[in-house]
């Protein structure tokens, strides 16, 4: 169980701005089955908000009853101050783009993205104008020609996008447009992505269960967990400073260390004779004196020192030592496997460092950049 967040604080959370989109006590269940539940959250114009969270959480859920795809239970969606709860998607003023590109294979790019414009019967000259102003933003004017049979996953992609951005709306929603992309092509049409939300000023809400493109895309990331939303903020305070153990195992690659102990008074025990003083942890609430914690250590936030150091704490740093078990290079870095108390720890190091497996090394933890949680409920402590 996970300590969690309540719809009056996430409205606290919100910056006093114009809102965009407004999610309002929002149930979405199932005979016995209920996926959300009196979910409230509130997008600001120009906003890019990602709602990111393992498979099965209720995001795209979420994703879908704003753009009108599903059937709600209870409460309501305001979009651009306009009640459109029981709205058709296309009277939503929103463009959506899907994981699947869903191009009609005997049309042509620019036929793709004009079919909507087409349908809704506006001018020859009016839909020539929008086709070419998005193709020029998506790179794609030299490819209007071709069908999707002549593309590639990436150019697919930039069309199924222009499709949505020739409707000249101010919401956009993306449902993990880039997971059936490879590893480069994801990359590249990420900073896309990232270059036309700051070219457009749209708001923007984007399904994600890539860290990476959460922590790179989003001015807000809404965490969410069975249903619920666990933190809402910045991408760097969700780094930082995790409102409990679900959120920062979830953030971070190498995940974040967690050490279990028992607080005792400023410190927590970590067996085998090690307590680590905590003078230099900021604590969320007023301390407990007692019970059962875990330490998190984020491996970026261990540093290296001579394998003779151990035991002393200078400016919120505490120094152990420990042996090298495993070494994953990643490229740029490394990534050490070590221990503290019997327990595992990683440590992030630069790959340049004569370190082999077996080695002693010495290393200390950056208490200052480090998180403590309830061991039963999760919470930030």
């Amino acid at each position: 169980m996970h300590a969690t967040i309540s719809a009056a604080d996430l409205r606290l959370a919100q910056a006093p701005v114009e809102t965009s989109v407004s999610v309002r006590d929002l149930k979405i269940a199932y005979g016995a089955l209920t996926v959300l539940d009196s979910l409230s959250l509130d997008v600001a114009k120009g906003e890019f908000l990602v709602l990111l969270g393992p498979s099965g959480c209720g995001k795209s859920t979420l994703l879908n009853a704003v753009a009108g795809l599903m059937d709600i239970t209870d409460g309501e969606v305001w979009i651009s101050g306009r009640n459109v709860t029981w709205a058709e998607p296309k009277d939503r003023g929103i463009g959506m783009v899907f994981q699947s590109y869903a191009l009609y294979p005997r049309m042509t790019v620019a036929e793709n993205m004009s079919f909507g414009l087409r349908i809704a019967r506006l001018s020859k000259a009016e839909i020539a104008e929008r086709v070419d102003r998005a193709a020029k933003l998506l790179h794609l004017t030299p490819l209007l020609n071709r069908r999707p049979a002549e593309l590639s996953g990436g150019q697919r992609q930039r069309v199924a996008i222009g499709r949505a951005l020739v409707r000249n709306v101010d919401v956009f929603l993306f449902d993990e447009p880039l997971s059936n992309l490879d590893a480069q092509l994801r990359a590249e049409l990420r900073i896309e992505i990232k270059k036309l939300h700051q070219s457009l000023g749209n708001t923007m809400i984007y399904v994600t269960h890539d860290q990476i493109e959460a922590m790179t895309l989003a001015d807000r990331i809404a965490v969410m967990k069975g249903g619920v939303v666990q933190q809402l903020a910045p991408p760097q305070e969700i780094y930082n400073r995790p409102a409990n153990r679900f959120v920062a195992g979830f953030i971070g690659s190498p995940a974040m260390t967690f050490l279990n102990g028992a607080l005792k008074g400023r410190a927590v025990d970590l067996g085998a004779g090690v307590t680590v003083p905590l003078d230099g942890y900021a604590f969320a609430e007023p301390a407990r004196a007692s019970g059962p914690a875990v330490l998190g250590v984020r491996p970026e936030h261990v540093a290296l020192l001579p394998a003779g150091a151990g035991g002393a704490v200078a400016q919120g740093r505490f120094a152990a030592t420990g042996t090298v078990r495993m070494i994953e290079p990643t490229g740029a870095d490394m990534t050490l496997w070590t221990e503290i108390a019997g327990q595992p720890l990683t440590i992030r190091a630069p790959a340049d460092l004569s370190i082999r497996v077996g080695d002693a090394i010495g290393f200390a933890l950056d208490l200052t950049r480090a998180s403590l949680f309830d061991a039963d409920t999760g919470a930030r402590l």
